[in-house]
């Protein structure tokens, strides 16, 4: 399923990465169920985080990791933004199709950063890696992208389908009709693989809301020590 470059470990060796399969899944544009699900996170979030500042959101140990990785870039962590939003601003997490909001309530829940995409749209096996700055692939929204190097990034057997910096790919994406999902957490160093595991977990028990049947092919964490 996922194949692990010798550039990545050599750069990340305290890096992780999890990767979930589902099949069997729907895709429907709207979910009663999830939305309830989605407003208790949100109050959730709005309790934990009572009395936070930015700067006291920033020490959160997640935030920090990818603050330390997004800081090399010269770029802000968009789940810390979202976050913000929520509990400052309350704001709700975005009313997107289904499996989408499932992955985005589990960014929300656990700060961590996945991409999801149409199974059936990937060409296996998958490669996670880190850019040496001249691939280049097309973003969900149809623009042109060229990594930076040293970016982290996955690639199946036609091109880049998602960075850290930039997101997923357009080819890939998840879709309406979508019956079968892969979901990739990227975990820079800081991030305990626990920490991913309990992630993908949080994204397949949203997903199991509204489709029950769906079927649990793989969930699994790579790379790091621990």
């Amino acid at each position: 399923m996922i194949k692990i470059s010798p550039t990545w470990t050599s750069e990340y060796p305290d890096a992780h990465a999890g990767v979930l399969v589902l099949k069997g899944v729907i895709n429907p544009a709207h979910n009663a169920d999830l939305d309830a699900r989605k407003g208790e996170l949100e109050t959730r979030l709005r309790s934990r985080f009572a009395g936070f500042d930015r700067p006291a959101l920033r020490q959160l140990p997640e935030l920090r990791a990818y603050d330390a990785y997004y800081s090399r870039f010269k770029k802000t962590y968009h789940i810390q933004l979202q976050l913000e939003s929520i509990v400052f601003k309350g704001k709700s997490i975005p009313a997107v199709a289904a499996l989408v909001e499932a992955m985005f309530m589990a960014e929300m829940e656990d700060l961590l950063l996945t991409a999801g995409h149409d199974l059936d749209a990937v060409r296996l096996p998958l490669t996670l890696d880190a850019s040496n700055g001249g691939e280049a692939y097309t973003l969900l929204r149809g623009e042109a992208q060229t990594l930076k190097t040293g970016d982290m990034y996955i690639r199946d057997g036609e091109g880049v389908i998602s960075s850290i910096l930039y997101g997923p790919d357009q080819r890939t994406q998840i879709r309406p009709e979508t019956k079968n999902a892969v979901f990739t957490a990227y975990a820079p160093a800081g991030i305990p693989a626990q920490a991913v595991d309990t992630h993908l977990r949080h994204i397949r028990d949203n997903i199991l809301v509204f489709a029950p049947e769906a079927v649990t092919e793989l969930l699994e964490v790579f790379g790091g020590s621990g």
